[in-house]
Parts: C-alpha cells; sequence; structure tokens
C-alpha cells in the first residue's frame, strides 16, 4: 500500500517534530507525515536535563552562541540568525508554555518538567493534522523525477519533500540510506562522556565536586569548571566540555590519553608552593588539618596530602620543603591516565553525521538531491551541555519547515 504525502519527516525526536509542527502550520495545505522507528516520540526530551528538558540556552547573540559548538561552529552563525533562543522561547511562550532561564544560562519550562514540553508538541500535532507512523523503520529512499520513494517496515511511502532527523547516539542506523542518496557521512564518534580512571585510588573520592582546570596533555585543549568525582572516573562539565573539543582526537587513540587536573585553577607549581610556604610561616605551631586555607573539600585535601606523604596531623613548622613541593605539584598538576571508554555507554550526545559542505546552510537542503532536508543530529555537528543541541535541533528544523514549499 503507497502513503502519498507533500512532506515526509524521518525521525520523532526533538528536531522531527519540531519541523513537522512548523511545516504543517506554515503550508497548511500539505500533508505531513512523521516516520518514527520506535513506538515512542520524543525519548530523548523526555529525558533530558534530569527530566526537567534544557529546552535552550540564554545566549541571544548567534557569535556567542556559535562558540559552543565543537562541530558546527561557522555553518550555524547563518542560521542563528534566523532562528535563534529567543525566536525559541517567543515560539513556547505563543503556545502558553513559559520558559525560565537559571544562573548557568540553561533554561527550562517553569513547570520543571520535560513532559510539558512533549504535551505543547503533541497538542500541535493534534492540531495541525500530522500524521503519525509509529515503528515505522526506513529501510530504502529512492528518487523518481520530483517524488521520494519511501520503504519503510511498515508499507511503502510517496512525497515530494524529504526531512531526515534521524540522528541521536545510534546514528549509524540512519546512514545507509542517506549513503544511497549519495551524501558522505562523518563516522560517528561519542561526544560529552566520562574520563575512565579503572582502579584509581581517586575513585574513593566519588560523589565530591570541585572546580578545577583539566588539560589534555597532547592535544592543547583545556576547560575550566565543575569536576565530579564518580565510581568509574571522572565527569562534570569541566570534564564533558573536553570530551566534546576531543572527541574525534581521543576516539582515534581509543581513549588511552594523559590528562592534567589544577584543584587551584588560576595557580601555577610555583604559586601553589609559596602559598604553601606563606601559610607554614603564618601558621608554623598549628596542626596542618587546623589550618589549611585553599579552597579545595576537605576531603580532596586530606586525599591530595596523603598521596604527597604529608601527615595532617603534625604541624606546620614540622613540613619539610619536599613535601611542600610535592603537595603543590598535585595541588596544580595532578596526573591521571585514562585507559578506554567506559562500559556504561554514558555519553550523551554522538558527533558525526552528514557532512556540512553537502547541505545548504540557508535552507536546510541538501545541496545534492533537491527536496531532501535535514535538521538536527543527523548533521556532524553538536555542543556542549547547556540547551545548545536542543537549540540547534529547532534552528535546523525550523528552516527546513520553511523551505518544504
Amino acid at each position: 500500500m503507497n502513503h502519498p504525502f507533500d512532506t515526509i519527516i524521518v525521525g520523532g525526536g526533538a528536531a522531527g517534530i519540531f519541523a513537522a509542527i512548523n511545516c504543517a502550520a506554515k503550508y497548511p495545505e500539505q500533508r505531513v507525515a512523521v516516520l518514527e522507528k520506535s513506538a515512542n516520540l520524543l525519548s530523548k526530551v523526555k529525558v533530558s536535563g534530569g527530566g526537567r528538558c534544557n529546552v535552550t540556552h540564554g545566549c541571544f547573540d548567534p557569535r556567542e552562541l556559535v562558540k559552543f559548538y565543537p562541530r558546527g561552529e561557522k555553518e550555524l552563525i547563518g542560521p542563528f540568525h534566523q532562528f535563534q533562543p529567543g525566536d525559541t522561547i517567543a515560539w513556547f511562550a505563543e503556545r502558553d508554555v513559559e520558559l525560565k532561564v537559571e544562573d548557568d544560562g540553561r533554561m527550562f519550562p517553569v513547570t520543571d518538567n520535560s513532559q510539558t514540553i512533549i504535551d505543547c508538541f503533541l497538542k500541535e500535532i493534534e492540531q495541525h493534522g500530522v500524521a503519525l507512523h509509529l515503528q515505522t523503520k526506513v529501510e530504502t529512499v529512492t528518487k523518481s523525477g520530483e517524488q521520494f520513494e519511501v520503504s519503510t517496515s511498515n508499507g511503502a511511502f510517496t512525497c515530494r519533500n524529504l526531512v531526515i532527523t534521524s540522528g541521536g547516539a545510534n546514528k549509524a542506523e540512519a546512514y545507509a540510506f542517506i549513503r544511497n542518496l549519495g551524501h558522505t557521512i562523518v563516522d560517528p564518534a561519542p561526544s560529552l562522556f566520562t574520563f575512565n580512571l579503572p582502579g584509581n585510588s581517586i575513585l574513593q573520592l566519588q560523589g565530591l565536586v570541585a572546580q578545577a582546570e583539566v588539560r589534555l596533555n597532547d592535544y592543547k585543549l583545556s576547560e575550566q569548571g565543575p569536576l565530579l568525582i564518580t565510581h568509574w572516573g571522572m565527569s562534570g562539565p569541566a570534564i564533558l566540555k573536553l570530551s566534546a573539543w576531543g572527541a574525534r582526537q581521543l576516539q582515534e587513540n581509543q581513549y588511552h590519553f594523559t590528562f592534567t587536573v589544577n584543584w587551584l585553577p588560576g595557580e601555577t607549581e610555583t604559586t601553589a608552593f609559596e602559598l604553601l610556604n606563606g601559610i607554614k610561616s603564618a601558621e608554623a605551631a598549628k596542626k596542618i588539618s587546623n589550618a589549611l586555607p585553599i579552597d579545595v573539600p576537605k576531603k580532596l585535601k586530606a586525599f591530595l596530602m596523603e598521596k604527597a606523604g604529608i601527615d595532617p596531623e603534625i604541624k606546620w613548622a614540622e613540613v619539610s620543603k619536599q613535601h611542600l613541593q610535592e603537595f603543590a605539584r598535585l595541588l596544580t598538576h595532578d596526573q591521571f591516565q585514562s585507559q578506554g571508554k567506559t562500559t556504561f555507554k554514558q555519553e550523551f550526545v554522538t558527533c558525526g553525521g552528514v557532512t556540512l559542505s553537502e547541505v545548504n546552510f540557508k535552507t536546510m537542503e541538501s545541496k545534492l538531491v533537491p527536496g531532501l532536508f535535514f535538521a538536527g543530529e543527523v548533521l556532524d555537528i553538536d555542543s556542549l551541555t547547556g540547551g545548545f543541541n536542543f537549540q540547534a535541533a529547532w534552528t535546523t528544523a525550523w528552516i527546513a519547515s520553511e523551505n518544504c514549499y
């Protein structure tokens, strides 16, 4: 049985549903359908932000916004001038969904519930008559004249406009039929993942959060921010940002690399030693454990002192210069060896996808196949945490929908 439509969107995630809604709203005479291989729509929206849905980020200057995208920075400048976080806020406000901004710039619905976003989308889908075909996996796509013929696990479909939004962690599954349409695919690689430290003694501090500067020794990459010690390694914003910027290089080296943590951001080994030496002079008669005024969590101080061979119960006057130098080194140049990826598959984002040079970013249309559009993570675009990936999804989906005549 053939299902004829004007526009078909492949993928029922954030970009796909946003594209379908906006296309059906702008072109009400069109027949619009979404093909989703699973039984559920918007699964990533549901779990985003711990179930609160980090809709976007409160950065409204496209030139600043693109700096949060390790891949896609140059290409997204134009699209963000068409549709940026301010437009996202307005889009939801017009549908009675209010967003709030938190201190770090992340934006959530005021309900703190991702279901608010999902309910909004489902209401729009119903209102605009978008056809939903769940458990419908695309198998092949061919083009004959101006018509796409889409073969799926649930029958055959035809359309004039085909919007592919089937990105995410399992992008590779969507690539076969895209390659067959002539497009080049950048192989997928995990992005935003924990650094694996099996057996490292610092894992005894799991749950501890500290401000740190982290540097990938071989790649001249560094990030500063909160670092979280987990039961298998290190995570938190500083680590996740580095994993994004270094995603390709780290994959090439099979995730075996060294990195350095500075637990006193802004200090060097020399200035840290001078700081410790000053404390020693001022607090000579006091126990180290009672007089160590540095901005490091208490448990981490104790751990690093033990690692440096310092007994925290002795007086400052009794600490040798050699021990102080080692303590200063650990505070500012604590080195670790990451050993492969974890087995927990906890990466949040995948980079890779349709190579960006083959897409017209004014319209999101393929430069190779007229009527074929791309939006969301199926493109070789990814970002840091904070709502940026969703914003790229909204932006590229909106632009694609505007051009599905």
